[in-house]
């Protein structure tokens, strides 16, 4: 049939037999899909033109091509990449095909039918075949190099490695307990205790990574002290005998339906030959300015210099009554700015900023306050001190050169993103926000814009707080010289002010009501929330003063937009992130080069 591509003919006894087959053809004759977890998983039916084989799956990254039609019945396809696994260890083991990269050669649809007339293939096929093989492939060393460590379930685990298996862990389930995994150590959470009802212990977690997925493993108690300190991130283990349970999404990220946890049964060894087959811990590293506009929650990976550290912070949670450990560091990079990082626990304790290390993040959390971004380690977050990658070497000759003189904009500073013409955050205004329908989806949408206040209501311009600096709750005025706090569950003679301003403010094409909290209100009144609280309560003409003098001021706004629920209504809600002067000299660079777009001129 012309167009239609041959098939590699009787590579699946070849595949089965543990040789390492570069790119083969194959059928796809069926699909099936199998159920019992979040994910779905899907069993193929392939043929080779001579083998029918229907041990073989479909890595769960692929499942979308099955969704949407691409690997039909009678699509033939090249297999770009794969891992085999043996189901169990006796004479009519079954070894498992995992399909995890393919490029699909031709359609189902335009294939028509099945090529050749195939036969279901067996083992002893497969031993035939790999001793009648005229031009055999090189054969993939399956068995590892191994560091022994003091581990009493070594005998079992070194029986399973000298059989030369692995198991991938995409096929872990825990339905099979006879299985070996290699796998990475991509990240390690601290030591955490807990005490309940049912008693008191501590645990550790860490995500394992070999070519086929992730999985999220947690070792409790004596496993606890027994692993914490030999497990290593970035090291590679051989790790057998743990219980498989469903995963809990609330606790993890990771793509698996299942998560593993360390028994009394259970074996590790380190493996030296590390580099066999398992992807190394890859970064997707932003530079310190794009930070700036990336949304609050989302987590990011970076690399900087640490400049300045601050000192230990402890203090205890008033709701929990536990104690906490947290120290503020500021990293820069060669984009010219600088972020503020908090650590936590033991990591906060010990970490030695005085020598201004190189800090690579994997997963740190942004955060935003007062208009600006900063860092936090979460508990899926790896910090590495002095990392030895390219990146890494390159930051610091840069720093140790320049850098300390060069870095001039903070994106943790208040109005950060807009103050001193520095202009991350999308320019957008009010007639185009409309026309976008900005903040009518699931996230709020930003954008910034340089705007004129017309009105600003006086009217609940304030309300009375709690008088703790952390905590800034409305408090219930008892009527008796004393206010109760309800989050703090406390009463004070006293309360602070805090401001909540709602203002009208316009640009050339259209107005808007926004809303700005008692920071930004603070900055654009240059007053302090007492001040105007108390002119608000007690001197009318003051307080219209001060209101006033906002009038028919121009500045540059970022703004949050976001549709809230009143009620039965929905309302778009615009509060104001940050405020700042306007730097002509740079927005006037940012309308010189809007008219340069819109005339055509910079394509000239």
């Amino acid at each position: 049939m012309p167009g239609i591509a041959p098939l590699t003919n009787g590579v699946i006894a070849r595949i089965m037999a543990g040789e390492e087959v570069d790119k083969p053809v194959l059928q796809i004759l069926g699909t099936k899909k199998i159920t019992g977890g979040e994910m779905e998983r899907l069993r193929l039916l392939v043929s080779d033109g001579k083998y029918l084989n229907s041990y073989a799956m479909l890595a769960t990254q692929l499942n979308h091509l099955h969704g949407s039609g691409k690997i039909s019945e009678n699509t033939i396809i090249q297999v770009d990449k794969y891992i085999t696994s043996v189901v169990n260890k006796t004479e009519t083991g079954r070894r498992v095909l995992i399909i995890l990269e393919l490029t699909v050669l031709n359609p189902g649809g335009e294939v028509g039918r099945k090529i050749g007339d195939p036969v279901s293939y067996t083992e002893v096929d497969a031993k035939a075949a790999a001793a009648k093989s005229a031009v055999p492939s090189p054969v993939k060393p399956t068995k590892p190099e191994i560091k022994p460590v003091n581990n009493n379930n070594n005998n079992t685990l070194n029986q399973t490695i000298n059989s030369g298996l692995t198991h991938p862990i995409s096929s872990l389930s825990p339905y099979q307990n006879k299985w070996v995994i290699k796998a990475r150590v991509t990240f390690k959470s601290a030591i955490r205790t807990w005490s309940n009802a049912k008693g008191e212990g501590k645990l550790f977690s860490m995500d394992l990574m070999d070519e086929s997925g992730e999985i999220r493993a947690t070792a409790f108690k004596e496993q606890c002290d027994k692993y914490f300190d030999m497990i290593e991130v970035d090291h590679v283990y051989l790790i057998s005998k743990c219980q498989l349970k469903p995963a809990n999404k609330q606790f993890t990220t990771l793509k698996n339906d299942y998560e593993m946890t360390f028994t009394s049964e259970t074996a590790v060894q380190l493996c030296d030959d590390e580099s066999d087959g398992i992807p190394q811990i890859t970064y997707d590293l932003k530079p310190i300015a794009e930070l700036a506009n990336i949304e609050p929650k989302s987590v990011v990976d970076t690399i900087g210099v640490c400049k300045e550290i601050g000192e230990l912070q402890i203090f205890t949670s008033r709701t929990t009554n536990k104690e906490y450990k947290k120290r503020d560091i500021t990293l820069v990079d060669k984009s010219n700015a600088s972020v503020q990082l908090t650590i936590w626990g033991d990591e906060a304790v010990n970490f030695d900023g005085y020598v201004q290390p190189i800090v690579l993040l994997k997963g740190a959390r942004i955060a935003e306050f007062n208009g600006g971004k900063t860092l936090s380690m979460g508990q899926s977050s790896v910090m590495k001190i002095n990392p030895d990658i390219t990146e890494g070497h390159q930051l610091r000759g840069w720093f140790d050169n320049e850098g300390v003189k060069d870095v001039a904009v903070s994106i943790s500073a208040r109005g950060a993103g807009v103050a001193g013409g520095n202009f991350n955050t999308e320019w957008i205004s009010f007639f185009e926000a409309r026309q976008k329908n900005l903040g009518q989806g699931d996230r709020p949408d930003y954008f910034q814009c340089k705007a004129v206040v017309h009105v600003v209501k006086t009217q609940n311009a304030f309300y009375k707080a709690c008088p703790q600096p952390e905590c800034n709750k409305k408090v219930v005025d008892e009527n008796n010289g004393h206010y109760r706090c309800e989050r703090c569950n406390a009463v004070f003679p006293n309360f602070k002010y805090r401001l909540l301003l709602n203002m009208c403010i316009g640009d050339w094409t259209s107005n808007r009501w926004v809303t700005c909290f008692s920071d930004v209100a603070e900055q654009l009144l240059n007053r302090s929330p007492q001040e105007i609280g108390e002119a608000l309560e007690h001197n009318a003409t003051e307080a219209e003063e001060i209101f006033s003098s906002l009038h028919f001021s121009s500045h540059i706004f970022k703004l949050r937009t976001k549709v809230e629920v009143y009620g039965d209504m929905h309302r778009n809600k615009v509060t104001v992130q940050s405020v700042a002067p306007i730097n002509y000299k740079e927005y006037n660079k940012y309308l010189i080069n809007n008219l340069k777009t819109l005339t055509g001129i910079d394509k000239v």
